[in-house]
C-alpha cells in the first residue's frame, strides 16, 4: 500500500531566505577572491601579517603576484 505525500509548497518566506544566503554566500567568495587575488595590500593595513597571509594564498591558488 502506497502512502501519498502532499507536494512541499515553498513559502515567500523560504525564498527569501535561500536567496539571502546565495548572496551572502557569492558576496563573502567575492571578496574573499579580491582580497587573495588582487588587494597588494591597499585594504588590508592591518600590518603586515594580514598581507602576508593573503600572499601565501595568492602562491597557494596559483595566482601570479611578483
Amino acid at each position: 500500500m502506497a502512502i501519498a505525500h502532499s507536494p512541499s509548497r515553498s513559502t515567500g518566506l523560504d525564498t527569501l531566505a535561500t536567496v539571502l544566503v546565495t548572496v551572502g554566500v557569492v558576496l563573502a567568495a567575492l571578496l574573499t577572491l579580491y582580497l587573495v587575488g588582487f588587494d597588494q595590500g591597499a585594504i588590508s593595513r592591518s600590518g603586515m601579517f594580514l598581507h602576508e597571509l593573503m600572499h601565501d594564498g595568492r602562491h597557494l591558488l596559483g595566482v601570479p603576484c611578483h
